[in-house]
């Protein structure tokens, strides 16, 4: 089964119907037939940007186990911690760093995201990249 992670914004373009990547983001998940994957960050972070209504709907989507959702433990703060500070300059949020923790856990590179330019960046272990899904 195709398994990609998901960031921030493109959960907010599929939650808000005035984004203006609302269309694309729909268009992409009903053609995917895989699982995504996301961390606890991802979704307080995605909340911040969405109407009362739009957060119930991504909850229940994630309840439901349609959006696979994973708790970073306490033992990967000082990975989280290490990747904030090695790309400090570009102001990475909490959010980014726990999915280059997952990527680096999981194995999985593969990603939905609006924010070409850090994803392009980021190095998982052995030097390895992200994978920018084409969705736009």
């Amino acid at each position: 089964m195709d398994r990609l992670l998901v960031d921030t914004g493109f959960l907010v373009a599929y939650g808000r119907a005035a984004d203006p990547l609302h269309t694309k983001a729909g268009a992409f998940l009903r053609s995917f037939t895989g699982a995504l994957v996301t961390v606890a960050p991802v979704i307080v972070e995605t909340c911040f940007f969405l109407d009362m209504r739009a957060k119930q709907l991504l909850l229940e989507w994630a309840h439901e186990g349609s959006l696979a959702v994973v708790d970073v433990p306490v033992a990967a703060y000082p990975d989280l911690s290490a990747t904030l500070g090695k790309y400090a300059s570009r102001k990475v949020d909490l959010a980014d760093a726990a999915l280059v923790w997952l990527a680096g856990e999981s194995g999985l590179r593969r990603i939905l995201t609006v924010d070409r330019g850090d994803f392009s960046l980021f190095r998982l272990k052995g030097g390895r990249r992200f994978e920018l899904i084409d969705w736009m």
